[in-house]
């Protein structure tokens, strides 16, 4: 049963809010708050006196600005459906520019934010819809998949490590070599020298006949 906040303030005209609605409003607050001013200005006494709450409440529900800073993010973000070109290299080069953009926009600024500040702390990581690896997974395995059935790829490509490898590398010009944006001419060749051949090699490999 849900029970009225004791830290919230009363405040004048104000209707006094239960749990999960005071949750709510704190994490409405704190999208706001993210939105406007990123993750760097995100702070727990900003986010509280945006909700009409204060910092007790907010920390009752989320133990850090971290945890609060991901849980908005998580509402400013879409699942999107993997593209269907018809064709292996088209939807692997449209799914590097659709995470090229997104990483490059005003929202995957606070992405790298996030990421930055979670170090390599997994219990964070895995909160982030595009750093969770069965998520990332799933979408390029049907990628993949679709491929298959095509006659476009073998099943023996059909592995997490060498679905996601293309990501894996657009993820690395962002993160290791810090750049605000990587050029159309990277993805293609990611896609034309690494992608392709690897998903290729897979085929090949298991084709061919074995002696001894």
């Amino acid at each position: 049963m849900a029970v009225e906040d004791p830290m919230e303030p009363p405040g004048a005209g104000r209707t006094r809010r239960r749990g999960a609605a005071l949750e709510e409003a704190i994490l409405r607050a704190a999208v706001e708050e993210l939105t406007e001013s990123g993750y760097a200005g995100l702070t727990m006494d900003r986010v509280a006196g945006r909700a009409g709450t204060n910092k007790n409440a907010v920390y009752r529900r989320w133990p850090n600005r971290l945890a609060l800073g991901i849980a908005a993010y998580r509402r400013l973000t879409t699942t999107v459906q993997p593209p269907d070109t018809g064709d292996l290299r088209g939807d692997v080069l449209e799914m590097l520019r659709r995470a090229n953009r997104h990483w490059s926009s005003p929202l995957g600024a606070i992405l790298r934010e996030l990421l930055a500040a979670a170090g390599g702390a997994s219990e964070f990581l895995t909160q982030l819809p595009e750093e969770s690896s069965d998520a990332t997974a799933a979408a390029w395995l049907t990628i993949l998949g679709r491929a298959v059935a095509r006659g476009e790829a073998s099943p023996e490509a059909l592995h997490p490590r060498v679905a996601t490898v293309a990501i894996v590398l657009l993820r690395n010009e962002f993160v290791v070599r810090g750049v605000p944006t990587a050029p159309d001419e990277v993805l293609v060749e990611i896609v034309d020298e690494v992608y392709l051949p690897l998903v290729r090699h897979r085929g090949a490999d298991s084709a061919r006949p074995r002696h001894g």
